[in-house]
């Protein structure tokens, strides 16, 4: 009887899937270019064209010129009248360490686990401590690049572990592009370098999004390749990678995308402005000698990138809000798009819902999210709803029926999806007032994806700095003057504001996503970590969090537990020869064994919660000593 059972549960399981399957498939796809002489022809004909505007525009400066000569000299202007300044924005599996957006998908981090060691990326180094067993120590420390390779004009931002790999992601601009440090790391937490890979991109820095992601034991990069169609050989931008030696030279680099792998639309790019190769590149870690292939898109320069379980989907913008998304699926077949309109705010308005649909939570105008582009963006919101299937080869755009609009906006917006809903809202003038001033209440918008009806608007007396998931339900955090607040919002078929809890005198001390972790402990009940500053300090790029602050959730009802502190004091001389700017932030909760840690600087402190409070218990430095530092 059981094996019958087994055998129709597995049939349906099987069925099911190859139904989704079917349902999300696109209808048609981009199609690749047919050969290297097709693709060569074609960027001929486009460095032609951009020739040809060089030389009108070289015509019409000469004109121009000529006419400013022989006109007369305007009168004197009037005085400008004195401008008010501007106001200033505010600145405001195996058991995970990392606060990632979708389940499955790890993002590259500055600390993740690796058996009974903890492993950190910090200021050019890797360092191992071992947590297991009860303990707190330091095992080792090793560089996070080649031996004998220069590492000034690099960054080593971000960290994967894959089994005994340890993967370090970094950029060269002396070397031309992103660098990929393979290391491996045994149960003792001993490290050792294995090899160095470069993989030619643009810079991918994001002060919101990762350059990277773990699925199984696919590497998974997306890169924007800007493409000079002035140089003689545009081939030579195209993705490519090479494995570092010593005497490395820019020939090493073996392309990675041949033409049958990269696909454009029925769009022409539009002369003088900027052409991209949005590229995915899947890089398999299960062989010691990684292996990588790369797919492209042609489009313009303006992007946001999200990776779900199955597809990286890049949204580019052309021109205002004449749009284009394209999905790239990881299995390496063809990619489809739709033509869009308006930009996604980041990597945190896309959802693909289990339902087979994308949604994207959309304003009128947006530059994408590189470098600190995510917090501007202007004009009016929309969500964006549509079937994976309505995916095609580029030529079909976005019913307006899709398109649902929504009230807000704003700089700094703040975005995510939890549970059935969409909540969005931004910091406002979180800043100081005077004390006969009343503060103004802070929408947070709250709508059902899966239906776009009814947008409800949450009053908040404090600004939408970070937006988090409680479970099912969801946390809002942002200040309010010298204050920061911590509101629950319940999200049942209404959403409301549940309670808060207020820490007086204190700002956030991380704004990237890691900087939050909740430990649930059932489904109504967990624990919340976030590094804070006191209100009058700003989080510094090189400054450690001053704490980690410790929450009770309990039926969204919080209690604080506690704070666990970085020593006071000047930092330790570490002797840092890369990579010296914490970018990615240095401050962390962690709970892992039914124990809880901060991480602060060079600093790792273990706390124990009794009697409804957390204390500090022990703490060890692992910073280098720069006199030992090679």
């Amino acid at each position: 009887m059981f094996t019958v059972l087994k055998t129709t549960l597995i049939l349906t399981l099987l069925l099911s899937a190859a139904s989704h399957a079917a349902g999300t498939a696109p209808r048609k796809t981009l199609a690749p270019f047919a050969s290297e002489q097709a693709l060569s022809s074609y960027l001929q004909q486009l460095q032609a064209r951009q020739a040809a505007l060089q030389r009108e525009q070289q015509k019409l400066q000469r004109a121009t010129a000529q006419y400013t000569a022989m006109a007369p000299a305007p009168p004197p202007a009037p005085a400008p009248m004195a401008a008010k300044a501007a106001p200033a924005a505010s600145a405001e599996a195996a058991e995970s360490v990392t606060n990632v957006q979708t389940a499955g998908v790890d993002e590259g981090g500055i600390v993740k686990l690796h058996g009974k060691h903890l492993v950190m990326l910090r200021r050019g180094k890797l360092f191992t401590v071992q947590v297991g067993d009860k303990a707190l120590q330091p095992v080792a420390a090793l560089d996070a690049f080649a031996p004998g390779s220069d590492p000034s004009g690099s960054w080593y931002d971000e960290m994967l572990i894959d089994g005994d790999t340890v993967v370090v992601i970094g950029y060269s601009y002396s070397r031309g592009g992103t660098e990929i440090g393979l290391f491996d790391v045994n149960a003792e937490g001993k490290l050792a370098y294995r090899s160095t890979y470069h993989l030619r991109s643009n810079d991918y820095y994001s002060s919101r999004n990762y350059a990277s992601r773990l699925i199984g034991s696919k590497l998974v990069f997306y890169s924007p390749l800007s493409l000079n169609l002035r140089r003689g050989d545009p081939f030579g931008g195209f993705p490519a990678l090479r494995r570092w030696r010593p005497d490395a030279v820019p020939s090493d680099f073996k392309r990675i995308a041949p033409a049958t792998r990269i696909y454009r639309t029925d769009d022409e790019p539009e002369p003088g402005f900027g052409l991209a190769l949005h590229t995915v590149t899947v890089c398999d870690l299960a062989q010691r000698d990684m292996r990588c292939e790369a797919t492209a898109v042609m489009g313009p320069q303006g992007r946001v990138f999200y990776v779900s379980g199955e597809s990286v989907f890049v949204w580019t913008t052309r021109r205002g809000s004449d749009s284009g998304v394209f999905r790239i699926p990881l299995d390496g077949s063809a990619p489809s798009a739709l033509k869009v309109a308006g930009a996604p705010v980041d990597q945190f308005s896309f959802m693909e819902s289990p339902d087979g649909h994308l949604n994207v939570l959309l304003r009128a105008e947006g530059q994408g999210d590189a470098m600190w582009d995510g917090a501007r963006g202007r004009g009016d919101m929309a969500l964006l709803r549509v079937p994976l299937a309505s995916f095609s080869d580029g030529r079909d755009s976005a019913p307006a029926g899709s398109y649902t609009p929504l009230p807000g906006g704003g700089y700094g917006l703040q975005n995510r999806y939890v549970g059935a809903y969409l909540l969005y809202g931004n910091p406002g003038n979180a800043g100081r007032r005077k004390a006969d001033q009343a503060w103004p209440r802070q929408p947070l918008y709250a709508v059902r994806w899966a239906d776009a009806g009814s947008v409800q608007a949450l009053s908040l007396p404090h600004g939408v700095e970070r937006i988090e998931a409680l479970g099912n339900d969801a946390m809002v955090i942002g200040a309010q003057g010298k204050d920061l607040h911590f509101s629950t919002i319940g999200l049942g078929a209404q959403a409301a504001v549940a309670t808060r809890y207020i820490r007086a005198d204190a700002a956030q001390g991380e704004s990237r996503s890691h900087g939050f972790f909740y430990k649930p402990h059932t489904a109504s009940e967990g624990v919340i970590g976030l590094p804070i500053l006191g209100a009058d300090e700003r989080p510094g790029l090189n400054k450690s969090g001053a704490a980690v602050l410790y929450l009770r959730n309990s039926g969204l009802t919080l209690t604080e537990l506690g704070a666990l502190a970085a020593r006071p004091g000047q930092a330790p001389d570490d002797g840092c020869r890369a990579s010296c700017v914490d970018w990615y932030g240095n401050a962390r909760p962690l709970f892992l064994q039914g124990r809880v840690f901060a991480l602060l600087g060079y600093e790792l402190v273990e706390g124990v919660l009794k009697d409804g409070q957390i204390r500090e218990v022990r703490r060890i430095s692992y910073a280098p000593v720069a006199s030992t530092v090679r």
